[in-house]
């Protein structure tokens, strides 16, 4: 099964390269990497690209050229030391390397569509005391349990395409009650997330079209997408405001699938003798009767 290749076109790789090395340029100062600021007016925020070459070690046409989106030919080392001179995070440095070196596969227009695993499915119906979720690419949700529904709220009940963070967080003012306290960082982490898949994959015409549309609809989403940041999924606290049970303060992890990088386990847990700990006891007592929400689950 694939994508439907009728969608909108994806992104423009080279843009992306373009913009992706200026807006990292730019958040870097003189002085934060030894060089030395002089008193007169600089015309651009951040070092200028002579500055960026000379610390990469390379001549200032060649970065120019990389800068311009042309990363044809590039090396892997001159990648590195360009991403050492930008003080670039591990998952910048993979993005940076996505959007210069693209590969085969990244070069197709679609994607196949992502499926769960029935023994995935069976394992988050196992953990009955635990909210838990599959995710996969362009943010899609793809399985979940009970406990995820009594948090997040029923996921079943949408339909397919609707079934994806980053439309909840900007388009569904329940999501957003529920991430009052922070909406903001969500929100962030949510378009860096995404920003990491369009590295992967800049011809996924569904990831344009989910692009366009949440940039037509919410001008915070247009702003962060704006901006590139890249970040990778890891593991943290998330503070909600649940709407039965109030403050929820929960640890997640994420944990990639063996068989398939692109889809990752997360769950959410509360410290054990706190009142978020209570409060999820709650909710699993108050679901356990209700039936286990089943469909197709398919990306």
């Amino acid at each position: 099964m694939e994508d439907n290749a009728a969608a909108p076109e994806g992104l423009d790789r080279r843009a992306e390269l373009s913009e992706f090395l200026r807006t990292r340029r730019a958040r870097l100062q003189p002085q934060d990497v030894g060089l030395t600021a002089y008193g007169r007016q600089r015309r651009v925020p951040g070092l200028r690209r002579e500055e960026l070459a000379q610390l990469a070690g390379v001549s200032v046409a060649y970065y120019t050229r990389l800068e311009q989106g042309n990363g044809r030919n590039v090396s892997a080392e001159v990648l590195d030391s360009i991403a050492r001179a930008l003080r670039l995070s591990s998952a910048e440095h993979a993005h940076l390397t996505h959007l210069a070196k693209p590969t085969a596969h990244k070069k197709r227009r679609g994607a196949p569509a992502q499926q769960l695993r029935p023994a995935v499915q069976q394992l988050l119906d196992a953990m009955d005391t635990v909210p838990a979720y599959v995710g996969g690419r362009r943010s899609d949700i793809l399985g979940w349990n009970r406990m995820a529904t009594a948090v997040f709220g029923d996921w079943g009940a949408l339909p397919r395409e609707e079934r994806n963070w980053a439309r909840l967080v900007f388009l569904d003012p329940a999501t957003r009650e529920l991430f009052a306290d922070t909406w903001d960082q969500k929100a962030s982490d949510t378009v860096s997330f995404l920003r990491m898949d369009a590295g992967c994959y800049p011809n996924d015409p569904r990831l344009s079209a989910l692009v366009g549309e949440l940039s037509v609809k919410s001008e915070t989403f247009r702003r962060l997408w704006a901006a590139h940041d890249v970040r990778e999924k890891s593991h943290g606290v998330k503070r909600l405001r649940h709407p039965l049970v109030g403050e929820l303060t929960l640890s997640y992890e994420t944990l990639r699938l063996a068989d398939d990088s692109e889809q990752f386990l997360v769950t959410y847990h509360a410290e054990p003798g706190t009142p978020s700990a209570e409060s999820l006891r709650l909710l699993a007592s108050w679901t356990a009767d209700a039936p286990v929400p089943r469909d197709d689950r398919v990306s």
